[in-house]
């Protein structure tokens, strides 16, 4: 190579080596924070790798990576499982490149083993995988899953690799004809048993008998106690659990039926406080108990681990391959439910989590979450996309979905697409063609949650072929590059 070339290669080798010693030392500090949390030695190097991680991505590395892409290496954007190791593979080729020293490169097997290691742990959680698809599929399962054996059987056999049970509905009878049904059919299932957790809902509403819809442009009254004789605010609802209105203030957003209808606390007023309704569906809303309410940004103050919870986890612990956690918020409350299972199972730690991500503090602490969690038992993150759009803002879901499976990757923690997928196949028998296409990008994930409906049946089978085919064509965010088959062969002239 001439010497024209040698100086910025030189140059570019130098950012690389100071960026692999920043990370380097900086994961290591990070991570002596954590090896208290980390009882599982298979954790460990995990743990490390995700320190490294979080230490490159406080960096911007717009430049750095444009320099790279000239030289046909811009590996830094996939290094989520194995940071060191690219930064190491670069510096080895740029030194090749410019000839000024000579050294060894990563093998393979090194290069590769954060994926190997990822690869483990999801059959760990989710069971071994299907020829010729690497995700799972998750089923939530409907009450008829216990009444009918072969429902269950039917949704193995077309692809389901997973079933949850919502613990927020029916009881332990029903939990358990589910989960006989599910060990007998035909095929292992992981059985995932989400704790409910403390969703907050409309209790006593008061609506105009003429119009008992919400709409854009209506004022809720948020109260303690309603009162039907109340002229001046014909919309009333009280809020469960009680103490939520304490914590409330004038400004704060207000969204009611997972977003359906959205506003702000416009004054307090005698009573409590009074909700102007300023976006949603055209439609409305119709004001009923059991709605759905949610204030992003407002800290609740609410323990994720209610006591209903607390009697569940009697039956989860005993008959559960995995526990969901709804609702948590920081690595303490994770401490808590894994205090909870080691008074009830001895050997708790064997149990698989699954922590819901579903607000903002969640995401800002999501590296904490990991690190309590999987230091302990094996884990799984969902990206509950319902929640989450409503609490942060429906327009940075994507956003925040994408830089979720990143941190999962580098730690190697098993990633759970979930919400809303395939839901009009589902519930109205036809798929739309953005479901389709957030379907066939789940391949990103290790898993993918469907929700119940008339259809699942038919929406297990879709997802199965999807899956199969995108496996074709991409590992994570990864294409694989296999040949093109949709263009026919030309003989260049």
């Amino acid at each position: 190579m001439g010497n024209e070339k040698a100086g910025p290669l030189a140059l570019l080798l130098n950012d690389i080596e100071l960026l692999r010693g920043e990370v380097g030392g900086g994961g290591r500090s990070l991570y002596r924070t954590w090896r208290k949390r980390i009882d599982r030695p298979a954790f460990a190097a995990s743990a490390l790798n995700f320190a490294h991680y979080l230490v490159m991505r406080r960096v911007d590395l717009r430049q750095l990576q444009r320099r790279l892409m000239v030289l046909g290496l811009s590996s830094l954007g996939r290094s989520e499982g194995h940071v060191l190791t690219t930064l190491d593979t670069i510096a080895w080729a740029l030194a090749r490149l410019s000839g000024s020293e000579m050294r060894r490169p990563p093998s393979e097997k090194r290069f590769f083993r954060g994926e190997r290691k990822l690869r483990a742990n999801t059959i760990e959680l989710f069971g071994p995988q299907r020829d010729g698809r690497a995700g799972r599929i998750m089923v939530t399962l409907g009450r008829e899953a216990a009444e009918d054996p072969a429902f269950i059987a039917d949704l193995a056999k077309r692809g389901a690799d997973v079933v949850r049970i919502n613990c927020g509905h029916d009881d332990a009878g029903v939990w358990m004809r589910m989960i006989e049904n599910t060990r007998a059919a035909g095929r292992p299932l992981r059985v995932l048993m989400d704790i409910a957790g403390p969703k907050v809902r409309m209790k006593r509403v008061v609506a105009p008998p003429e119009r008992p819809r919400l709409q854009v442009g209506d004022t809720l009254l948020l109260c303690n106690s309603v009162d039907p004789a109340r002229t001046d605010f014909p919309f009333q609802s009280t809020c469960a659990p009680f103490g939520v209105l304490d914590r409330l203030k004038v400004g704060d957003v207000v969204s009611i039926d997972d977003g359906k209808l959205r506003g702000s606390i416009c004054a307090e007023v005698e009573g409590g406080f009074a909700v102007t309704l300023t976006e949603g569906r055209i439609k409305g809303v119709k004001l009923k108990p059991g709605r759905g309410l949610n204030f992003p940004a407002v800290d609740l103050n609410l323990n994720p681990l209610t006591e209903k919870d607390r009697l569940d986890l009697d039956f989860v612990a005993r008959h559960a391959d995995l526990v969901g956690f709804s609702f948590v918020q920081n690595a303490d409350q994770i401490a808590e439910l894994q205090k909870e299972l080691a008074a009830r199972r001895p050997d708790w730690q064997r149990l698989g989590m699954v922590a819901k991500v579903e607000t903002p503090a969640a995401v800002f602490n999501l590296p904490e979450i990991i690190v309590q969690a999987a230091g302990r038992q094996p884990l799984a993150v969902m990206i509950a996309r319902g929640d989450l759009a409503v609490e942060i803002g429906f327009e940075r879901v994507a956003e925040m979905q994408e830089e979720i499976l990143w941190l999962c990757e580098a730690a190697q923690v098993p990633a759970i697409w979930a919400t809303q997928v395939l839901d009009g196949l589902i519930h109205e028998g036809m798929p739309s063609r953005s479901e389709m296409t957030d379907a066939a990008m789940a391949v990103q994930a290790e898993c993918v949650m469907l929700n119940k409906g008339p259809h699942i049946a038919e929406g297990v089978g879709a997802l199965d072929r999807v899956l199969r085919r995108m496996a074709e064509n991409r590992v994570k965010k990864t294409p694989t590059l296999r040949a093109l088959r949709s263009w026919p062969e030309k003989t260049v002239v």
